[in-house]
């Protein structure tokens, strides 16, 4: 049975669920290619044969794995692997909310923290501020279709945006945000792309395996002054998410 690793319902270890093991080497598996896309998984009975489990406890790991939007389920066929990057371009007015409508899909935002701090010296700098200068930073989960696609830390001036936090969570969106607070338009001034591991409480909230990969997304926001208005520190499930740069 390529892809799956018959050591995994021995290790148990952490204290993480049988089922949950399942998943992410199932989960390894599609993303490193050793299940492709349209791959018809084993029934239900082998991989509990396989990893000396009970039928619930494979039910629960490829219910785990539909949440992820890894594998679809056909009625009296069985189980396939479907798994679609959404395209992500990048361009001077990067939208989440519109990005995701134009695909046909749901977007969906929710503030998972906020705070007032004192910026530091590299905050500072990306929003052209004082070290020190109070800020709004907001913690902001996204999804498409329900899935968990990013968790994005957002820091806005307090001066310029100091209901922040409410007016997000009125209504998840950052332009409606910011339109609240008299600012009806901004536009990208930067991008910088890099990559890492994803960590503990990210891996949680975007429902991805430990040790799993991240598209990590530093941008800057400015007014039609050139005033920057916004700076966000975006992390994003790799194997969900296609970026595109546009010039």
């Amino acid at each position: 049975m390529a892809g799956l690793n018959e050591g995994t319902a021995a290790r148990n270890f952490a204290g993480v669920a049988l089922w949950r093991q399942i998943a992410d080497d199932l989960e390894r598996a599609i993303v490193q290619g050793e299940l492709p896309t349209g791959a018809r998984l084993p029934g239900e009975v082998d991989i509990a044969e396989r990893f000396a489990v009970n039928r619930h406890t494979v039910r629960r790991a490829l219910a785990e794995l539909s949440s992820r939007g890894l594998v679809r389920a056909a009625r009296g066929s069985g189980t396939y692997v479907e798994t679609s990057r959404l395209p992500y371009p990048i361009n001077a007015h990067t939208r989440f909310s519109e990005i995701v409508g134009a695909a046909g899909r749901q977007a969906g935002g929710r503030l998972v923290g906020s705070a007032v701090e004192e910026a530091s010296d590299h905050i500072a700098g990306r929003l052209a501020i004082a070290p020190g200068t109070r800020v709004i930073r907001l913690e902001i989960l996204r999804s498409v279709d329900r899935m968990p696609i990013s968790i994005g830390t957002t820091w806005l001036p307090a001066a310029r945006v100091p209901k922040a936090a409410r007016f997000y969570r009125a209504t998840r969106s950052i332009t409606r945000t910011l339109a609240r607070s008299g600012i009806t338009d901004y536009r990208r001034h930067d991008t910088r792309v890099s990559a890492a591991i994803v960590e503990a409480a990210d891996a949680a909230r975007l429902r991805l395996a430990p040790g799993r990969p991240l598209i990590v997304v530093d941008s800057v926001d400015v007014t039609p002054d050139g005033v920057p208005i916004l700076t966000t520190r975006g992390r994003l499930a790799a194997d969900r998410i296609e970026l595109v740069i546009e010039s």
